[in-house]
């Protein structure tokens, strides 16, 4: 198990209902109606909002990697993030694609970059050997 050496940020939430419920932050600025997958609710789900996390932490990750390597990013960086839900043995498990976009970029520069950023992201960190997540270079 990794610890912080250093809390930098503290994210708070407070919901009710479970997957049928709702969720708030405690700085009121995150405020969300959840429904269970496929179910005839209309709010969102926590694999959607895990699979928007994960793609904006990602894409602050390449932003970060590229900084320190003085690397121009393409201004329509993007992330499609996909989140799947299914059954592992005795319980229920996630897995994690995400396909990165940055046209322009010399491939195997733009390569190496995803690679790179996978290593100092929080999420791929957090994730790391606990679910499976697939990289791709769109």
């Amino acid at each position: 198990m990794t610890t912080l050496d250093k809390v930098l940020y503290t994210a708070r939430a407070h919901t009710t209902g479970g997957r049928d419920g709702a969720s708030r932050s405690d700085d009121g600025r995150l405020q969300v109606q959840l429904s269970s997958p496929g179910g005839s609710g209309t709010g969102t789900n926590p694999e959607q909002l895990f699979a928007a996390g994960y793609s904006a932490c990602f894409i602050g990750a390449i932003k970060a990697v590229a900084s320190k390597q003085k690397l121009t990013l393409p201004q329509d960086l993007a992330i499609d993030a996909e989140v799947d839900l299914g059954t592992i043995p005795n319980a229920y498990g996630i897995a994690a694609r995400l396909k990165v976009h940055l046209p322009g970029m010399d491939r195997a520069q733009a390569q190496q970059l995803v690679n790179d950023a996978h290593q100092v992201c929080p999420y791929s960190n957090a994730t790391r050997g606990n679910i499976d997540v697939t990289l791709t270079l769109a």
